[in-house]
């Protein structure tokens, strides 16, 4: 049987719950799930996994993201610890591989209350099918296992050359091998596909097209737009575009353009915001339909150069006092035990007396009355205080697509003196250089996304989470000299997903979540500015 460790209440507790009449209702605690270990690489020595496994205790999901050598249907559970009083009423459930082929549901108990949780596993299998004269990408339906790919009118179904084909993961076994043989797709043809000792029949069709050119898709951003287009591989493909007012058509530079098969895309560059344009696809002498869309705005946020700063008692809050705010700060949690540790720079020739803010990462209290605050700026609100704890709302709406950070910053930092105590991975940073960073993110989320910094409630930023459609992050663990301007790309999942919330971060302490940072290392933040263009390197 696996491992299963359940934390157990102290004795404090177990005293003070023989005094209480059994008739009193129990305080309303959510159980959570400290740890959940699962195989990590096969017995060949394969990845399993591909980011960490992420448990919510809010949304009471635990998330495992499988590559493509994982068994979906056997997924093995190493490892299970749950929080204080949590106890699991099916333990041996995690005695056999689990089938997270669909969600699972298990059943956690606290006091006299049952919690459903779900496990769900995310996996992500590359599939491909290419011929010769293939026009446009192959259509697959994962759930009907068939895949559909399309030929010119004369192009004969008879006699067509496989050239790729990729069904399932890299253990997977296709009978027949089609590769590199011609094939006749007059009717379609069925591939058995074995792997994990599951056998998969797939349905290959093949059909005739006349249509030799098609404007798929345009993805219009601010400076930027994307363009997909399909026609015959091996024919001069490309893409045409113009302001709509003009008549003259610009030829879209090759090097902008990338191919696979029959599908070609680029990204159309250096456009004017608000702006309507015209593009088409063509394939030699042959043109699709004229696609027309208008660029996003080129929005930039509010209190960018940080000027606006107001001090409440002994908060200090990076927006006007009398205005509406954007950036927030640790500052309320900080102030529990000590002064506000993010603070602003002041400047005699700003018109509020600040430009930017000094972010200190600082032991605050007396003795083990205190612990470590990283100083820290972000877009979104501090929501509440946790105990010494804090609870965030990062990301504020927006809906426009940059395509990088730009930041003014200096770094000061100094060697790491304190660690995390709930977390022994972090012991070893005592004395290693500290670390700045400064990240932003693009979501699709409903809502800003909800940092907990409390260890047995702890959840952090995971730019793997499937909401996120956009992430950049710069580091840095050594000093500036003097103020230096970096750039942060932001490297998009999609190009068609239109974001509702940004998050931007910046922290004298990379692992100031953890309560991990050097007693004091400095940032200073000057200005932060959204860029909307790809600049050549």
């Amino acid at each position: 049987m696996k491992k299963l460790v359940f934390a157990a209440a102290s004795l404090i507790a177990v005293l003070a719950a023989s005094c209480i009449s059994n008739d009193l209702p129990y305080p309303w605690v959510q159980p959570n799930v400290a740890e959940f270990v699962v195989a990590s690489t096969d017995a060949q020595g394969n990845p399993l996994l591909s980011g960490p496994v992420q448990a919510d205790s809010v949304t009471r999901t635990i998330t495992i993201p499988l590559t493509e050598w994982a068994d979906i249907n056997a997924v093995k559970v190493e490892k299970v610890v749950l929080s204080d009083g949590t106890t699991c009423l099916d333990p041996t459930i995690f005695d056999k591989p689990l089938d997270l082929s669909k969600p699972l549901t298990v059943q956690f108990g606290m006091y006299d209350r049952v919690f459903d949780w779900t496990i769900e596993a995310e996996q992500t299998i590359e599939r491909y099918f290419t011929i010769a004269s293939q026009v446009g990408r192959a259509e697959f339906d994962v759930e009907a296992h068939t895949v559909k790919a399309l030929v010119p009118m004369e192009q004969s179904l008879s006699s067509i050359l496989v050239r790729t084909l990729k069904l399932a993961g890299p253990l997977a076994v296709m009978t027949p091998d089609l590769v590199g043989e011609t094939v006749d797709f007059s009717s379609p043809v069925e591939v058995s596909v074995e792997e994990f000792d599951k056998t998969t029949v797939w349905t290959l069709t093949v059909e005739q097209t006349d249509v030799s050119v098609t404007l798929d898709r345009v993805d219009a951003w601010t400076e930027v737009a994307w363009l997909y287009a399909s026609a015959e591989v091996g024919k001069n493909n490309g893409f045409e575009y113009r302001l709509s007012t003009n008549d003259e058509w610009i030829v879209v530079p090759s090097e902008w353009i990338v191919a696979d098969g029959g599908a070609y895309s680029c990204c159309l560059r250096d456009l004017i915001p608000q702006t309507q344009y015209t593009v088409r696809a063509f394939s030699d002498d042959d043109a699709s339909v004229e696609v027309t869309f208008t660029t996003g705005e080129n929005v930039q946020l509010p209190n960018s150069e940080f000027r606006n700063w107001w001090l409440d008692s002994k908060v200090w809050k990076p927006w006007a006092e009398d205005g509406e705010s954007f950036w927030d700060t640790g500052n309320r949690g900080a102030a529990t035990l000590g002064q506000s540790n993010s603070i602003p720079i002041e400047d005699a020739s700003s018109p509020t007396g600040y430009q930017g803010a000094e972010l200190q990462t600082k032991f605050i209290g007396v003795s083990v009355l205190g612990k470590l605050g990283a100083g820290n700026l972000f877009a979104g609100s501090y929501v509440r205080t946790d105990g010494t704890n804090g609870v965030l709302d990062m990301g504020r709406p927006f809906t426009q697509r940059p395509t990088a950070l730009k930041a003014r910053i200096q770094y000061t930092p100094v060697a790491i003196t304190h660690a995390s105590k709930s977390n022994p991975n972090f012991s070893d940073m005592i004395g290693q250089p500290d670390t700045c960073v400064v990240w932003a993110a693009l979501t699709d989320m409903d809502a800003p996304y909800e940092i907990r910094t409390k260890p047995t409630d702890r959840q952090v930023f995971d730019p793997e989470n499937e909401g996120v459609i956009a992430y950049g992050i710069y580091q840095n663990g050594n000093a500036t000299d003097g103020f230096i301007d970096i750039v942060v790309p932001l490297d998009y999942r999609a190009t068609d997903r239109v974001p509702t919330h940004l998050l931007v971060t910046a922290s004298a302490s990379k692992y100031g979540d953890y309560f991990t940072g050097g007693n004091g290392s400095v940032l200073k933040v000057l200005s932060v500015e959204l860029l909307y263009n790809y600049v050549e390197p």
